[in-house]
């Protein structure tokens, strides 16, 4: 059996996953504490893993039933993510491992969100095309193994995830935003204004800055008393410019397989206007279950399985790296 933990930003996971893909515990602490600053506070994501993690990793063995006796695997978030939340995970597992001389598997984060299709009785086997949208990064990947992904397209500038958490800022629903704004979205007309799409930009790469600066200026005409009336439309035709544009590039990148196969990951999966238009893309459709979109300790283990493990001693010198490496 594998334990795997995942702390690359605001939530201490730790789970443990069997070589046959089978979750035998997925434990996620969120922390609330960020809410009041409008986005995630570095310093105390790091503090509050180092509070939670050992209590996460003991639920995980007890949830699963097991005991690090007869854990075989230690996996881990190695990158990208915030250095000091990394560095409380990549500690911990070192311990771990190292006080049994257990192998270590340093765990790509975005490597992770595509192997959450690989989990559960009925997983979504490659080749496909993998969409990974969340507040971090934004991408469409060709995957074709196991162990890893050729990158098609990324985002210039914002990713998906942070385009809906500031568009709810601005509308004054707080963060975290996408789910509120999708909520609201859900009472509102998407056909109400019109936001850009970057359609102009050719390939498979995102733009959402613009977007972003559309709804910026269109609050401003607006005003409060307005902007508060018409919150419902903004926020629909907001959501309906950012999922459209998943979705186009999605298509482009569908329409040159000869095999069209389509797997959702990341934050973003869980928006239900993406799941219907994904659906209805003609093509087969995977979504891991909700659980399994938003950051997971679960995917990190489902991972592992196809990374190279490091001997003891060979992880200690193992160092986190914050940004995304092209794979």
């Amino acid at each position: 059996m594998i334990l795997a933990l995942e702390t690359s930003c605001d939530d201490t996971c730790a789970a443990v996953v069997t070589r046959a893909g089978r979750i035998r515990s997925n434990i996620i602490s969120s922390q609330g504490v960020h809410s009041r600053f409008g986005g995630v506070v570095p310093e105390w994501a790091s503090r509050h893993h180092l509070e939670q993690v050992n209590a996460i990793v003991d639920e995980a063995l007890a949830t699963a039933e097991t005991s690090l006796d007869e854990i075989e695997l230690i996996a881990v978030t190695q990158g990208p993510g915030l250095v000091g939340a990394l560095l409380i995970g990549v500690a911990t597992a070192k311990g771990l491992a190292a006080a049994r001389r257990l192998p270590l598997a340093a765990v790509d984060h975005l490597q992770g969100h595509v192997a959450a299709n690989y989990l559960g009785d009925e997983p979504f086997e490659p080749p496909f095309i993998c969409l990974l949208a969340s507040g971090g990064h934004t991408l469409l990947a060709r995957v074709t193994d196991h162990a890893g992904y050729e990158q098609l397209g990324q985002t210039l500038d914002d990713a998906a995830g942070e385009a809906f958490d500031k568009g709810a800022r601005l509308l004054g629903l707080g963060y975290p935003g996408g789910p509120a704004l999708s909520k609201l979205a859900t009472e509102g007309d998407p056909g109400a204004f019109k936001f850009p799409v970057a359609s102009r930009l050719a390939g498979l790469d995102f733009s959402f800055a613009g977007l972003k600066t559309a709804l910026l200026y269109k609050v401003r005409d607006l005003g409060p008393e307005e902007t508060t009336r018409r919150a419902a439309d903004l926020a629909a035709s907001y959501e309906h410019a950012i999922v459209e544009a998943l979705i186009t590039r999605s298509e482009r990148a569908l329409a040159a397989e000869s095999e069209p196969r389509l797997a959702i990951g990341g934050g973003v999966a869980a928006n239900r206007l993406l799941r219907e238009r994904a659906l209805g893309l003609g093509v087969p459709v995977h979504v891991p279950a909700r659980e399994l979109c938003t950051d997971n300790a679960a995917m990190i283990g489902s991972a592992a399985r196809w990374v190279e493990p490091r001997p003891y001693p060979d992880y200690l010198a193992l160092d986190v790296y914050a940004t995304r490496r092209t794979r």
